[in-house]
């Protein structure tokens, strides 16, 4: 289960891509979760993803 907290979610997924997977979209299927309503959320807050980077900024 994925954290509410937009600021937790934040530091999980960036944990996450710098940890376990390669991309958005890897996390994304392993997660079982939209990638459209990940970055909706995260864009609420500011965030964007970085292709380049591959994290949230």
């Amino acid at each position: 289960m994925l954290p509410r907290d937009p600021y937790i979610l934040l530091s999980f997924v960036n944990t996450k891509l710098r940890d376990e997977y390669g991309d958005l979209s890897a996390l994304c299927r392993a997660l079982d979760v939209s990638r459209e309503a990940l970055t909706d959320t995260l864009g609420q807050i500011g965030y964007t993803y970085d292709e380049t980077c591959h994290q949230f900024r």
